[in-house]
């Protein structure tokens, strides 16, 4: 009788897990179509300024305004002179988003700007690992 209990269980496990994976995939799709549906919803655009100072920087990528929310498409600079400063136009719910990538992190400083505030700002390290990505301020 333990057998059958044992086997009972792991078939229920197997299924269980089974039934998890395909509903957190469909989750996943829903909430990827949701998000679409609110940045096509969410057509007000805004201005934000990139600022990277730092010595040896090798490269920036930011997102500039096209692409999709879920997916934007990065532009980049290689060798940009700091300090480097640009200004993009987003839309909806598009993260403003930029990531410097240095030599030696230590004195790299990156800032996203709205509005004359910083709403974004990472040094060293911690602008070269994530970079620095603000929420939308038309959402937030």
């Amino acid at each position: 009788m333990k057998r059958t209990t044992r086997t009972t269980r792991t078939v229920v496990s197997v299924l269980a897990a089974a039934g998890l994976a395909l509903g957190l995939g469909a989750c996943s799709e829903v909430a990827e179509k949701a998000v679409d549906q609110v940045d096509k919803g969410v057509t007000e655009s805004y201005e934000v300024t990139y600022e990277v100072t730092g010595k040896g920087v090798e490269s920036i990528d930011y997102h500039a305004g096209q692409g999709s929310a879920m997916e934007p498409k990065l532009e980049s600079e290689k060798k940009p002179a700091t300090p480097w400063k640009k200004t993009v136009k987003l839309t909806g719910i598009m993260p403003p988003a930029v990531m410097p990538v240095a030599l030696d992190p230590r004195d790299l400083t990156c800032k996203v700007i709205y509005q004359g505030k910083v709403i974004k700002e990472a040094k060293a390290e911690q602008a070269m690992a994530g970079g620095c990505v603000a929420v939308s301020p038309v959402v937030g």
